[in-house]
Parts: C-alpha cells; structure tokens; sequence
C-alpha cells in the first residue's frame, strides 16, 4: 500500500508547532489530533525555536526590498537576453 506524501501549509506547521511548544498536550496527542507523526511535529517544534530570534533581529526582507530584488532582476534578466541575442546575431548563429 502506497500512501502519498503531504505537503503541509506553513501556517499549518506554525499552529501545529506552537501547540507542541506550549506542552499542553503530548506529541502523541498533537499527531492524533492533527494526523501527522509525531516526529515531524518535533521538527517543526524545533525549527520553531531555531527561528524564533531571527524574527525579531530587524533584519527581515520588508515587501518593498523584495519588490526591488524582483524588479532588478527582472531587469538584469533583459539584459542579458537582449545581449545573448546580439552575440547570437553577429557570430551568425541565428538564421
């Protein structure tokens, strides 16, 4: 019997996780409820209070800074195919 892998939303493993962290219930508890293994809530337990600093470090990418990075290499993208075109033009590569 071959089962399929699911793939879980974030916001799923963050509530899933912070019920883990806040030791109410078991992780055998947690897994019934929720109908995932135990040793993934653990990991997700665990990425949670890896991650949990970095939340608040200040150096996270707002909206707009992603925006640039978008835009730019959407830009740098145009560049280089318009010049990989020209190359391909002038060496005769093209018909």
């Amino acid at each position: 019997m071959s089962t399929m892998r699911t793939k879980h939303a974030p916001s799923f493993k963050a509530k899933v996780a912070l019920e883990a962290y806040k030791e109410e219930k078991t992780s055998s508890e947690l897994a019934g409820l929720y109908q995932v293994h135990p040793g993934l809530i653990r990991n997700w337990k665990t990425l949670l209070v890896k991650g949990a600093p970095g939340l608040f470090n200040g150096k996270g990418h707002s909206d707009k800074d992603q925006e640039k990075l978008i835009e730019e290499l959407y830009r740098q993208i145009g560049q280089l195919k318009v010049e990989l075109d020209w190359l391909k033009k002038k060496s005769g590569l093209t018909p």
